[in-house]
């Protein structure tokens, strides 16, 4: 079947997209309000753009045209970090996915430890075994929405954080200790299964 997608309901576009590209990472974005409220909430529109240097991304829907808190708070101060997802923080990443009121924080609602970011404000989440410190470098609108689209924003990663467990020699991570987890489409979420290499030509 082929589909126009200008001669479909929005619903029908998210569930064929969100089913078929997958796995897709997990940025847990953590942010603060220009109050010093901690934000923390998660985003499966997200991946790395590039290593010269360090550059990640992430996009937040906008629906019924408003923002959502992180993303006020990262245009405000231009800051946010990047905290890993990994299956021993599942369950705690699902709860911060809950709409609260922008003056509560989602750390204390999923019961997580904030602790310090070196170069940025945001605080980190110390459950997490990964953390990208960034600065906001752009972001974009998309265009030509009708329920008020989505907000990309990129950010140059200026700090990074890895936990021992996770690391090997030569900067390679462990997977078999990283743990991590992605984004399927729904409820679903997926782990790292068969593992197989190519080399390339």
């Amino acid at each position: 079947m082929t589909f126009d997608p200008n001669e479909l309901e929005a619903s029908a576009i998210y569930k064929l997209l969100t089913g078929s590209i997958i796995p897709r990472p997990i940025g847990w974005i953590s942010s603060i309000s220009e109050d010093g409220i901690n934000n923390l909430a998660p985003f499966s529109y997200f991946n790395m753009l590039g290593d010269d240097p360090p550059h990640v991304m992430f996009s937040t829907r906008r629906d019924n045209n408003k923002n959502k808190d992180t993303l006020n708070n990262v245009l405000a101060t231009k800051q946010f970090v990047v905290n890993m997802v990994t299956e021993d923080v599942v369950e705690q990443m699902n709860t911060t996915s809950q709409s609260i009121p922008a003056d509560e924080s989602e750390f204390d609602l999923a019961n997580l430890t904030p602790i310090p970011s070196i170069k940025v404000k945001p605080m980190r989440v110390k459950e997490s075994k990964i953390h990208f410190e960034c600065e906001l470098v752009h972001h974009y609108f998309l265009e030509g929405h009708q329920q008020g689209g989505a907000c990309v924003v990129i950010g140059r990663i200026v700090m990074m954080h890895f936990d021992d467990q996770v690391l090997l020699e030569d900067y390679k991570i462990n997977l078999e200790t990283y743990k991590p987890v992605s984004r399927l489409a729904g409820s679903n979420y997926s782990k790292i299964g068969e593992i197989f290499s190519i080399k390339r030509s």
